[in-house]
């Protein structure tokens, strides 16, 4: 199916490929199905959260390995009524700021996917986590 995009215009995708919110996105939460994108040129760590139903609605989200070693966040009870079983990859919103280097992610609200059942939802983590942590570790160039 051909899919309108924010950042790379309209492009094909299988509809095999649409992931389905079961949680909402906060703020977002009449928008449940995404797409996500990569680019071969980007560091695989960065995708893109496409709306399949909104165009001009799109995310840019990365691994929290790459932000930090310690991010082991610990999801409430209904993460596997709202996901299933299975392997879950988790992702961490980004907000890009100028400088680059002000730019920040959210650690108290992760993205969840359970790539297999194609089910993923945005949940606020207990505890002490910021929500604008930045993206850019201290002492590196880039990420």
């Amino acid at each position: 199916m051909k899919l309108l995009t924010r950042d790379l215009g309209e492009i094909e995708i299988d509809e095999k490929d649409i992931v389905t919110f079961t949680g909402p996105i906060f703020g977002f939460e009449q928008y449940r199905r995404f797409v996500f994108l990569y680019q071969e040129e980007i560091v695989e760590n960065f995708i893109w959260l496409q709306s399949v139903e909104e165009p001009e609605l799109c995310f840019i989200l990365v691994q929290p390995d790459l932000i930090t070693d310690h991010y082991r966040p610990q999801l409430p009870q209904e993460a596997k009524t709202l996901l299933g079983d299975g392997d879950w990859m988790c992702w961490l919103i980004v907000s890009l700021r100028e400088p680059f280097q002000d730019s920040t992610v959210n650690l108290r609200s992760p993205i969840v996917v359970n790539p297999e059942e194609r089910k993923a939802a945005q949940f606020v983590l207990e505890g002490n986590l910021p929500i604008r942590h930045p993206l850019v570790r201290e002492g590196a160039e880039r990420c």
